[in-house]
C-alpha cells in the first residue's frame, strides 16, 4: 500500500512539473555511496512512474566532486551542500537547480551481539576508543566525509596518536560495517543511516551532541546534462514528500 501511494505521489509530482510523464529519457546520476540503499528503492519507483531510465554511479562525494570539476558529463548529482555551492561557483551546476535533500549524523557500530561500548558523553566516548582493541573508518584520503570527520574527531579528542596503531582505514568502496560484521574491527564509525545496509552489526547510538557533525546532501542539475527535463524531474522527486518518505525510512533526516 505504501509503495502504491508513493508511486501515485511521484506521478503527481511529475505531472505538476512537466504536464506529462511521457517522453522517456536516460538520466545519468552521480550519487554518494552512503545513499546506495536509499536509491535501491527510490530509483525504481521514479522509473516506473516517470518512464525515465536512471543510470546510477556511486562514489564518495569527494570523488564525485573531482570528476565533475574535471568535466565528467552527467545529468544529476548529489554532493554535500558545501561542494554543491563550490560546483555552482565553478559553473558546473546549473544556477537555481539545487535542492537540499537530507542530512545525516554519525554514530558508532559494533558487531551484533558484542557488548555496546559507552558513548553517552564525550569523556565516555574517549575512554571507549582508548580501550578498544581496534577501530575502523573510511580513509580520509578517499574523500568520504565520514572518514574526514572521524580523523578530525580523533584529533579533537586528543587521542589521534594513541589510537593510530590500532586504526584501520578503508578505501572507497569498502564498507566500515562489513569490516565490523566480519570481526576485523571492534568499533566502527559510520553514518547513523547505515544500519539497514548490512546485517551483523548494531548501531550503539549517535555520537554525543557536543562532537556530532552532519553531512548535508544537496542535489543539482549539471551544466553538461543532455536530459535537463528528466533530470529536473528526478531532483523534484528527491525533495518531494514521496522521496523524503523513502529517505526518512532509511535513516536520513528530511530537509
Amino acid at each position: 500500500m505504501m509503495k502504491t501511494s508513493l508511486a501515485a505521489a511521484l506521478a503527481c509530482v511529475l505531472l505538476g512539473l512537466t504536464g506529462t510523464v511521457a517522453g522517456a529519457a536516460e538520466v545519468r546520476f552521480l550519487c554518494p555511496l552512503a545513499m546506495r540503499t536509499v536509491m535501491a528503492e527510490l530509483i525504481p519507483q521514479f522509473e516506473r512512474a516517470s518512464s525515465h531510465k536512471v543510470t546510477v554511479e556511486y562514489a564518495t562525494v569527494g570523488v564525485i566532486t573531482d570528476r565533475i570539476l574535471k568535466g565528467d558529463a552527467a545529468d544529476v548529482t548529489i554532493v554535500s551542500k558545501q561542494q554543491s555551492d563550490e560546483l555552482q561557483k565553478q559553473g558546473k551546476i546549473v544556477a537555481g537547480s539545487r535542492a537540499d535533500v537530507a542530512r545525516v549524523g554519525y554514530g558508532v557500530y559494533v558487531r551484533k551481539g558484542a557488548p555496546k561500548v559507552d558513548i553517552q558523553s564525550v569523556d565516555a566516548l574517549k575512554r571507549s576508543l582508548l580501550a578498544a582493541k581496534s577501530i575502523v573508518y573510511g580513509d580520509p584520503a578517499g574523500g568520504g566525509p565520514g572518514g574526514i570527520y572521524a580523523a578530525r574527531l580523533m584529533e579533537r579528542l586528543g587521542i589521534a596518536a594513541q589510537v593510530k596503531p590500532k586504526t584501520k582505514l578503508l578505501p572507497p568502496g569498502d564498507t566500515v560495517l562489513e569490516a565490523v560484521a566480519k570481526g576485523d574491527a571492534e568499533i566502527g564509525f559510520g553514518l547513523t543511516s547505515a544500519t539497514a545496509a548490512i546485517s551483523g552489526v548494531e548501531l550503539v547510538g549517535p555520537l554525543p551532541a557536543e562532537v556530532q557533525s552532519y553531512t548535508e546532501y544537496a542535489a543539482g542539475l549539471l551544466v553538461t546534462s543532455k536530459q535537463a527535463e528528466a533530470g529536473k524531474a528526478l531532483i523534484t522527486f528527491l525533495s518531494s514528500s514521496a522521496g523524503q518518505s523513502i529517505l526518512k525510512s532509511k535513516g536520513f533526516e528530511p530537509r
